[in-house]
């Protein structure tokens, strides 16, 4: 997708504009967040933004380095993520690559599985772009998506954790129940303001979609939930998950996660970094993510309290 600078770096959905102008990549990124502060970019701190775009400006798709990576889903320190994604505008090169040695597309992009091999030479081995190719009209990878995966997984063994698992598994130390989790779990689902699950942004809004909420247990020891909604305000999969813990191992009841929505007052647990990983992101078809990332933009009013 080529676009103007104006509309690249106005965080509006952009058209395709013919040629001369910047053109729109997405790239599927894997990472270890264990020693990461985070996906976004700091001062004097690893992030993993920063890190992949010091690889970007090393070995650029296009004529120069981008300017900056848009992500699907920001993540916080020490969460991990397989199926993370970015979008990145870059000027189209005219006719080779930078070097001279990769052909240019119609797009003016060099060949993309070359220089995937060439970013993840420069890369860490805790950061990996898993594919890249030039985006569908429309596209954003923030806004235009309808859907966010997350896995959270915990160890109930007695003895913690296995060593192997230390850095992506929580070790509970409590018996957990799978049916009291799920039992919980299934009455928060919908769209509701989940105040009391998220750390408030002066601006930003509480309501969400939560669209699926479920536990399963895949080993003896071993339990996995499954969150996904529209979108996630900040540490709300770790607020839930905390709260949900509490009752799958007895020490509060089933229906104590939904009483606190309806308080919409913030008093239960997080739940460590670590045991998160961001698995997926979905989009709507092609013909449909500019007008996606329209709907996502518009900011959703508070819902009343009956």
């Amino acid at each position: 997708m080529t676009l103007t600078s104006a509309e690249a770096f106005s965080g509006e959905p952009v058209t395709p504009t013919g040629g001369g102008g910047l053109v729109r990549l997405r790239l599927d990124v894997s990472y270890d967040g264990t020693n990461f502060s985070g996906w976004a970019k700091q001062p004097g701190r690893r992030t993993v933004q920063g890190t992949l775009e010091d690889a970007l400006t090393k070995q650029p798709p296009g004529a120069e380095p981008p300017r900056s990576v848009v992500v699907a889903g920001r993540t916080d320190a020490g969460v991990h993520a397989t199926g993370q994604v970015v979008h990145l505008d870059v000027p189209a090169l005219a006719g080779e690559s930078r070097s001279g040695r990769l052909p240019v597309d119609a797009d003016g992009i060099p060949d993309l599985g070359r220089m995937l091999h060439r970013w993840n030479r420069y890369l860490p081995a805790d950061v990996r772009v898993l594919g890249a190719r030039v985006a569908p009209r429309g596209f954003d990878a923030r806004f235009s998506a309808i859907r966010r995966h997350y896995r959270y997984s915990v160890s109930d063994a007695p003895w913690g954790v296995d060593p192997l698992h230390r850095f992506d598994t929580l070790a509970w130390g409590r018996e957990l129940s799978v049916e009291r989790l799920n039992e919980a779990s299934a009455e928060l689902l919908g769209l509701h303001d989940f105040a009391a699950f998220c750390k408030q942004r002066e601006g930003g809004t509480t309501v969400r979609e939560l669209q699926q909420f479920s536990w399963r247990r895949t080993g003896e020891h071993l339990i996995e939930a499954t969150v996904s909604a529209d979108a996630f305000c900040h540490s709300m999969v770790r607020s839930l998950v905390g709260a949900l813990l509490l009752v799958g191992d007895g020490r509060r009841p089933p229906g104590w996660p939904v009483r606190l929505l309806g308080d919409r007052v913030r008093d239960s647990a997080v739940a460590p970094a670590h045991g998160l990983t961001l698995t997926g992101v979905d989009y709507p078809p092609d013909d449909q993510l500019a007008a996606r990332a329209d709907q996502t933009r518009a900011v959703r009013s508070p819902i009343e309290t009956p």
